[in-house]
C-alpha cells in the first residue's frame, strides 16, 4: 500500500499516468484535484506533487514535456476545479456532516482526520480555508468541517477562491519554472521537500498534543466529539 502511494505521488508515477491518459490527461488532472479537495475519500490523492509535476510536463523546454499538457489551459481549469471541489466539500459538510461525524472508522475514512480538521478550523476560522490548501489531508477535510460548523457562506467563498487561486498558481507555475532549469533533474527530491514542509503543521500539532500528555489529548478529543458543529 505504501509503495503504491509513493508511486502515485512521485514525478515518475504521475508522468506514467499522464502518458497513459494521453489527450485526456488534463481532464484526469481536473478530476484528481476536484476529488482531493471535494470528496472525503480523495484525501490520499496527489495535490502538491501533481501540480508541480504538471508544470514541469507543460514546459516545452523540458525533455519530459508532454504535448497534451498546456500550462495556460491547466492554470485556469485547475483553479476552477479546486474552487468547485472546496465548495462541494462545504456543501456536503453542511448537509451530511453530522451523520459522517457519528460514523465509525472505515477503510477509506478515519474519524481522526475530521477531528483534526474541525480543531484546525475552530482555531483559525476563515484563514484555515486558505492555509489548508497547502496542507495534505486537511486540504480535503477542512472545507467539510467548515460546512459542519455552519461557517458564513460569503466568508467561505472568499477564502475558498483566494486559497484556490494562490495554491494552483504558485505550485503549477513553480513547476513550469523548474522545467526550464537543471533542478528538474532532481524533481523527486524537490517534491519530497515540498510534501515534508506541507506536513509540518500536522507534525507540530501532533507533537504539541503529545507534549500535553494523554489526559489532555483525550479531553480535547472528547470535547471535539461532543461539539462537532458549534
Amino acid at each position: 500500500m505504501l509503495e503504491w502511494l509513493h508511486e502515485l505521488h512521485s514525478p515518475e508515477g504521475i508522468s506514467k499516468i499522464v502518458e497513459w491518459a494521453g489527450s485526456l490527461a488534463p481532464y484526469l488532472m481536473m478530476g484528481i484535484i476536484f476529488a482531493e479537495t471535494g470528496l472525503l475519500v480523495g484525501f490520499f490523492l496527489p495535490g502538491d506533487s501533481l501540480l508541480i509535476t504538471a508544470g514541469v510536463l507543460a514546459n516545452p523546454a523540458n525533455p519530459m514535456h508532454v504535448e497534451q499538457v498546456n500550462v495556460w489551459f491547466l492554470w485556469w481549469t485547475l483553479m476552477i476545479f479546486a474552487v468547485v471541489g472546496d465548495q462541494t466539500g462545504f456543501y456536503l459538510g453542511h448537509k451530511v456532516g453530522d451523520a459522517v461525524w457519528r460514523r465509525p472508522d472505515g477503510r477509506f475514512f478515519k474519524r481522526r482526520h475530521l477531528i483534526e480538521a474541525h480543531e484546525f478550523y475552530e482555531r483559525y476560522g476563515g484563514l484555515a480555508i486558505f492555509a489548508a490548501r497547502f496542507i495534505p489531508i486537511l486540504r480535503t477535510f477542512v472545507p467539510f468541517a467548515a460546512g459542519m460548523a455552519r461557517m458564513r457562506y460569503r466568508a467561505f467563498v472568499f477564502w475558498n477562491i483566494f486559497g484556490g487561486v494562490v495554491w494552483i498558481t504558485s505550485l503549477l507555475w513553480a513547476g513550469y519554472w523548474l522545467g526550464s532549469t537543471q533542478l528538474a533533474n532532481r524533481l523527486d527530491k524537490i517534491i519530497v521537500i515540498v510534501i515534508f514542509v506541507s506536513f509540518l503543521p500536522i507534525i507540530i500539532g501532533l507533537a504539541r498534543r503529545w507534549w500535553k500528555g494523554p489526559p489532555a489529548a483525550a479531553a480535547a478529543a472528547a470535547t471535539a466529539e461532543t461539539e462537532p458543529a458549534e
